[in-house]
């Protein structure tokens, strides 16, 4: 089968191809002009900051601790998600910059945070993903990792507000202890990864390091006239130097963790570690090596300048030309099939869809983010649910879709076109049609 690389811009680096769209289109050129920052933002009179989102919590709180006034809190955040859930889903499929769009959720899945096991994430996923992702996904890679841990998202997910100094002056008066957690996901999951040369020794060492970085105010028995995003608490700090990965770190309150965020930014096996990501999510489950030291090459010699890493991964001729295919998850199918159909926006049961199909938005069961491997979303079960929703946006557009053959034509290349065809001439009415296509195998991959 001959590749179209066209094609493989609009469904591998956007987010699903529209009817019309791959006419004159220089593939290439058409991704570049996207790597703006510009193109990553994301902006709605109901989207929240974080600190308007903390002060309206602070409020809530100062109601009491009533049934009822918990019962608020909780209605709060639901609806504080719900809001970001749908916007983010409806800019997707709307989109004019979908490769910005699959950069931003892609970095969104690096750094994850999940609603699950943690009621207060729901305040600040979205927030967490427009102040954090967007606003440095074509900025510096350190850039971001620092935003990331001075958000309260991150910060009460991972537990960092927990963490206290086992010889801070908070440590010895009130017992409270030392909590590994993030600094062991921002070892293994953000920086180094999990074969990167750190050690137990070195996760301990960055807790202390890390210790005082919490959230402004918003600690239980807390008192403070404005809560803010992020404060560093000196009494809670590990006082002293520390030996991370061989190196020495002077002491030095909350520059300390600021030097140990460097230092594992500008670390080989970060590089690496983030080149082999990109590659298995633009290329193919089982990264060339080849392809990853091109990337992690730039990422270095950059100092990783997260604009010059995504135009390199344009450079790829794997990922246009060769014979690897990317499984579509199934947040990609619902937008690619809604993109497709010409949708704006996108109905309460498509977004029931995404909880059926085990993809929900910013809950992942682990800090680890979702897979991006085929083998984890390609099970009978997920596949029935697909054509349960392919059925189902078919018959919400059946009045205003494209011509079936239009779709053949412009948003897929079946891997046997006379087959599909054939397949899609016996079914009933045009709204069959819609529907198979939708569910064909050929579409469940990007």
């Amino acid at each position: 089968m001959n590749i179209d690389p066209t094609l493989r811009a609009l469904n591998r680096f956007g987010l699903g191809a529209r009817p019309g769209e791959r006419e004159g289109l220089d593939p290439q050129r058409w991704l570049a002009r996207q790597i703006t920052p510009a193109a990553a933002t994301l902006t709605g009179p109901r989207l929240l900051s974080t600190q308007a989102i903390l002060d309206n919590l602070a409020a809530l709180r100062a109601q009491g601790q009533s049934q009822e006034s918990r019962k608020a809190v909780r209605q709060a955040g639901r609806e504080i998600y719900q809001q970001e859930m749908i916007a983010g889903l409806n800019h997707a499929i709307t989109t004019q910059a979908p490769f910005a769009e699959r950069l931003v959720r892609f970095w969104s899945n690096h750094f994850a945070i999940s609603v699950q096991g943690e009621q207060m994430v729901t305040f600040f996923a979205g927030a967490y993903e427009r102040e954090v992702i967007r606003a440095h996904v074509f900025g510096r890679f350190e850039d971001m990792v620092l935003a990331s841990a001075q958000h309260p998202a991150m910060l009460i997910y991972l537990d960092q507000t927990r963490s206290i100094g086992p010889n801070s002056r908070a440590g010895r008066n009130n017992g409270r202890g030392l909590n590994e957690n993030y600094a062991r996901e921002l070892l293994e999951l953000h920086t180094l990864g999990v074969k990167g040369g750190y050690d137990q020794d070195d996760v301990r060492e960055l807790a202390l390091i890390l210790t005082g970085w919490t959230v402004g105010g918003l600690n239980r028995g807390a008192r403070s006239a404005k809560p803010l995003p992020y404060a560093f608490a000196e009494r809670q700090h590990e006082p002293g130097a520390r030996r991370l990965l061989g190196q020495t770190i002077p002491a030095g309150g909350e520059d300390q963790g600021r030097r140990a965020i460097s230092m594992l930014c500008r670390h080989p096996s970060t590089a690496r570690f983030v080149a082999t990501k990109l590659v298995r999510h633009f290329v193919d489950d089982e990264p060339h090596p080849l392809d990853v030291d091109a990337i992690a090459a730039v990422f270095q010699q950059t100092g990783g300048n997260l604009a010059a890493v995504s135009l390199a991964l344009l450079s790829l001729d794997d990922a246009f030309y060769g014979p690897g295919r990317k499984f579509r998850l199934p947040q990609d199918f619902m937008i690619a099939a809604a993109r497709a159909l010409g949708l704006r926006k996108l109905d309460r049961a498509a977004v029931r869809a995404a909880w059926d199909m085990r993809h929900i938005p910013w809950s992942p069961s682990s800090p680890a983010g979702f897979s991006d491997r085929m083998v984890d979303w390609a099970d009978p079960d997920s596949l029935l649910r697909r054509a349960d929703l392919a059925k189902a946006i078919a018959k919400q557009t059946k009045a205003s879709a494209p011509a079936v053959q239009t779709l053949l034509r412009d948003t897929i290349q079946p891997s046997n076109p006379e087959a599909l065809t054939q397949l899609l001439r016996r079914q009933p009415d045009a709204e069959s049609q819609l529907a198979m296509l939708l569910a064909s195998p050929d579409f469940q991959w990007r």
